[in-house]
């Protein structure tokens, strides 16, 4: 009796190569989650701005902005800020830039006075370019 060998043939072999379609689907999905918050994270502080016929929006090179909310709170550049700081801060960005110009947003509830205020410190400070911003007029129905 002859014993003979039984030809078998070779299994599949293990894919040593990375799939990239899950990884490219995650990515495009992160970006369109990017795209949607990104205008949603433009200001975080809630204000009720003056409206009025003059509200262009203005690009300015160098800005600062200083905002003052209904509570009594101050921002500069979103981030609160003590009113005995604001000046500091204010100086701060007059030494790297002595052209920049403050943007100042405030609620309409804020006192005329506080707002003074802060265009004093401002002065004070070097930054004689100060910018009033508002919201143009609700679109008639």
């Amino acid at each position: 009796m002859a014993f003979g060998r039984l030809e078998r043939t070779p299994g599949p072999q293990p894919m040593s190569d990375i799939n990239m379609t899950p990884l490219v689907d995650v990515m495009l999905v992160l970006v369109v989650i990017f795209i949607i918050t990104a205008p949603l994270l433009a200001s975080s502080i809630r204000l009720d701005l003056p409206r009025t016929d003059a509200a262009k929006p203005n690009d300015a090179p160098k800005f600062i902005t200083v905002a003052l909310d209904k509570a009594g709170l101050t921002f500069v550049d979103d981030r609160p800020t003590a009113p005995e700081r604001l000046a500091e801060r204010l100086a701060e960005a007059a030494r790297q830039n002595p052209d920049m110009e403050v943007q100042l947003r405030a609620d309409q509830s804020v006192p005329y006075g506080r707002v003074v205020e802060v265009m004093g410190a401002a002065q004070k400070a070097g930054l004689n370019r100060i910018g009033f911003v508002a919201e143009p007029p609700a679109p008639a129905r």
